[in-house]
């Protein structure tokens, strides 16, 4: 099953990830021409700084036993057990965000727009080359990994 793996160490908080992400789920933007201003415009990962520690990247990690999944009593979050990644039907959403309470790495969020649904890391799933975030990071600081568990 494949992964998200970070880097911290590589990581210069550039945000080409964040932008990457947004434009890939952002109906006929790319990279270039996504609108960074709209309310529309949402990342499923983001990066702190802390002046200690330096960047790090917050990502999804389709944990082995998800807490967003164990606390969604809609049935709106999903672990696939072929690819391992959590999913999302945000027809079957309460927008109760127990799964963002639960999130033990602070990841998952109400959209901005409505907050009737979820932001959530979907690995890209309807990218034939995978996550845009991977192919965006200058860094390699963002890999797709294949683990075993």
């Amino acid at each position: 099953m494949k992964r998200i793996i970070i880097d911290r160490e590589k990581c210069d908080g550039c945000l080409n990830c964040n932008v990457a992400c947004i434009s890939a789920h952002e109906e006929g933007s790319n990279f270039y021409t996504v609108n960074l201003q709209s309310i529309d415009s949402e990342t499923r990962n983001f990066i702190k700084f802390d002046p200690k520690t330096g960047y790090t990247p917050i990502f999804c990690r389709h944990c082995d036993e998800p807490e967003c999944v164990l606390s969604c009593m809609s049935g709106a979050l999903e672990k696939d057990p072929k690819t391992g990644h959590v999913q999302y039907d945000e027809t079957k959403c309460a927008a109760c965000y127990m799964c963002v309470m639960n999130c033990p790495y602070g990841v998952l969020k109400p959209d901005n727009k409505t907050h009737t649904k979820v932001i959530k890391c979907d690995f890209c799933e309807d990218k034939p080359d995978g996550p845009s975030c991977v192919k965006a990071c200058p860094k390699h600081a963002i890999e797709v990994k294949e683990v075993s568990l």
